[in-house]
């Protein structure tokens, strides 16, 4: 008696094919797609949209409730007949040559100090970041105490020392460069960090062979250090225009503006126009249409510079 053999059955589909090397690709990053999708969208919220809507309002009459009117360039000659305009501009500019002064040599030379350290470096760093991790209003309700005319920290310190005490912040020859002190001092952290973070890369055989050559210090920093972290300062030039040249903290909390309109840049009489001057949001948007386009200009030139560096 024969056996029964029972075949198996064969399918009749067609073999699955593998996936291809792109969709392997995309699956295997997903997550990062998802990542990048997520900082995108934040992007577009809250940096694009608030740029594409700054530029329509700059060409509108609203109140941000109602429908709005199109005007199209009566906000920019409302904001250039303003006189405190040109006030503006000069402070804002004259606070950004200060700043460089202060904010953008003295954080080099700190950093030089720092680099040449071989005790405490870590704590003296964090020293120096201190002032950094404090909220800024912080930082400025603190100088507005250093300021007072009267227990204020400096005045007694140069009545200790037998010097005439100063109105800081209620005179139009001090009020400006009190308000760049207190940005120098706010900032001085980052930006010894990023310099401290650019000399230590270094090498240092140009330093023992300059000092062969019989290279001071001063020779040093001017042939060694200085070139070698060119791109860096030309960078760190470029962020200090950008922010100094939005200064708005400073004038807003200590001196508001005065006296007699010393102390008002740009981004305050933005805030003036849009929330002091009956809402008008279309010529502070003006406004700060004109400070977007000298602030890309700066870094068009910055780019260039850069560029011609690299080359």
């Amino acid at each position: 008696m024969g056996t029964l053999t029972i075949e198996p059955k064969r399918s009749t589909k067609p073999p699955r094919r593998p996936p291809s090397k792109r969709r392997r690709a995309a699956q295997n990053n997903l997550t990062a797609y998802g990542f990048l999708c997520a900082a995108l969208f934040c992007f577009a919220m809250f940096a694009w949209w608030p740029i594409i809507r700054e530029v329509i309002l700059s060409f509108q009459q609203t109140n941000l409730v109602d429908s709005p009117n199109w005007v199209g360039l009566d906000n920019f000659r409302t904001v250039v007949n303003d006189p405190a305009f040109g006030q503006a501009w000069r402070n804002t500019v004259i606070f950004t040559l200060l700043a460089l002064v202060c904010g953008y040599v003295i954080p080099f030379g700190v950093a030089i100090v720092l680099n040449e350290l071989r005790h405490a470096r870590g704590y003296l760093r964090f020293v120096v970041y201190l002032p950094v991790m404090l909220p800024p209003i912080v930082s400025v309700l603190l100088f507005r105490w250093f300021y007072d005319p009267g227990p204020g920290l400096f005045n007694q310190g140069l009545d200790f020392v037998g010097l005439p005490t100063l109105s800081w912040l209620d005179s139009t020859d001090t009020a400006l460069i009190s308000l760049v002190i207190v940005s120098t001092w706010m900032n001085l952290g980052s930006g010894v960090l990023i310099y401290l973070a650019a000399l230590q890369n270094i090498p240092g055989d140009l330093y023992e062979a300059a000092e062969l050559d019989g290279a001071g210090i001063f020779r040093r920093i001017w042939s060694v250090t200085i070139p070698q972290t060119r791109l860096i300062l030309l960078l760190m030039l470029m962020l200090q225009i950008v922010a100094t040249m939005q200064v708005f903290i400073e004038p807003y909390m200590l001196t508001g503006g005065g006296p007699e309109n010393a102390t008002v840049t740009v981004a305050y009489l933005m805030y003036q126009y849009a929330f002091v001057y009956g809402g008008n949001y279309g010529a502070g948007s003006a406004l700060g249409l004109m400070l977007m386009i000298v602030l890309l200009a700066v870094a068009a030139v910055q780019l260039r510079l850069t560029r011609d560096e690299k080359r």
